[in-house]
């Protein structure tokens, strides 16, 4: 466990410093903003995929608008706490949001205590990247293929559990359950990084998380793969089937990952960071060390990110509303 950590750790700052390299000198011209730190508020835990993410992100804004880009770690209460720093924080542009879709459209349905509208409070700014998720199990778990584990779950109602990072996508088991007609424990942990070390413990039996973050267990054959969320095979998991093939499509998705400011954030704020994003976001070297740590490269308008983050609430959102799960 703790070699995979180091190497994963290793990856991360591999990436990093491969931006850094990247981007030395690319930068455009400096504007009026920014003329101090800028902080993206990132609510997830230290080492979630979203976290690490991030902190790919942050070398790269920091080199092209001449200022530092600071990670700041606020998790809790399904997302929300993060969410709620960014909310009360003006909208200027120095307190940003990094988060993925998914997650931005359910989390006002699952959770108390904070009302938010993902399209009218917050503004999109770019879409980093995307990732699809992956179906896995525990190693000591008698399936070795998602049909066989149905099987099991099904013959053996609630003795087996679900791991998940509450608030987040891999939440939505209840669509799982639901679909594959199975009776699995949902366990909530503050974040998916805790439910992937109980799993690796023999605590946990199921989880859906990044490829980013399992493939190394899988490889190492510490948990075995099922399945993948996206439309198509992994490259990296070719002999993992998708959903589709699997006969459960409505568990198709793929998460996109980005950067969002407060509504009433200037325009010509938005225009500079996703302009900035999208200019590094062309760059071999830059493309290169995202995909190294498991981000697929997107870039666009704000309008296009904009498109799907309605697409995912269209699709998501009558799924968490059905789910009727409630969060502290």
């Amino acid at each position: 466990m703790k070699a995979a950590v180091t190497r994963r750790s290793l990856m991360r700052a591999a990436a990093t410093g491969a931006l850094a390299v990247a981007l030395v000198g690319s930068g455009r011209a400096q504007s009026s903003y920014p003329d101090r730190p800028i902080k993206i508020i990132v609510p997830y835990t230290a080492g979630s995929p979203n976290d690490t993410f991030a902190r790919a992100v942050a070398p790269v804004l920091t080199l092209r608008v001449k200022q530092p880009v600071i990670v700041d770690n606020r998790a809790g209460a399904g997302t929300l706490l993060g969410v709620k720093a960014v909310m009360t924080s003006a909208p200027d542009g120095y307190t940003l949001l990094f988060t993925n879709t998914p997650t931005h459209v359910i989390a006002q349905f699952v959770a108390d205590g904070i009302a938010y509208d993902p399209i009218r409070d917050f503004a999109p700014i770019v879409a980093v990247g995307t990732t699809s998720l992956v179906l896995v199990v525990s190693a000591t778990t008698p399936a070795t293929t998602l049909q066989e584990f149905i099987a099991y779950a099904r013959s053996n109602p609630r003795k087996l559990n679900f791991g998940f990072g509450q608030g987040t996508l891999p939440h939505l088991i209840e669509a799982f359950k639901i679909a594959t007609g199975t009776d699995i424990v949902s366990i909530p942990y503050r974040g998916g990084a805790q439910a992937i070390t109980d799993m690796l413990g023999g605590r946990v039996d199921m989880n859906f998380g990044a490829g980013a973050t399992l493939l190394p267990f899988i490889r190492e054959n510490k948990i075995k793969a099922l399945a993948v969320t996206s439309p198509t095979r992994s490259t990296e998991l070719p002999d993992v089937p998708t959903m589709i093939e699997c006969g459960l499509p409505s568990l198709t998705t793929v998460t996109h990952y980005g950067l969002f400011g407060l509504a009433g954030i200037p325009a010509d704020v938005v225009t500079k960071l996703n302009g900035e994003m999208n200019e590094a976001l062309e760059t071999p070297e830059v493309r290169a060390s995202m995909l190294s740590v498991g981000i697929e490269p997107m870039g666009g308008s704000p309008q296009d990110f904009a498109a799907v983050i309605a697409q995912q609430l269209q699709q998501w959102g009558p799924v968490a509303k059905a789910i009727r799960f409630r969060m502290d």
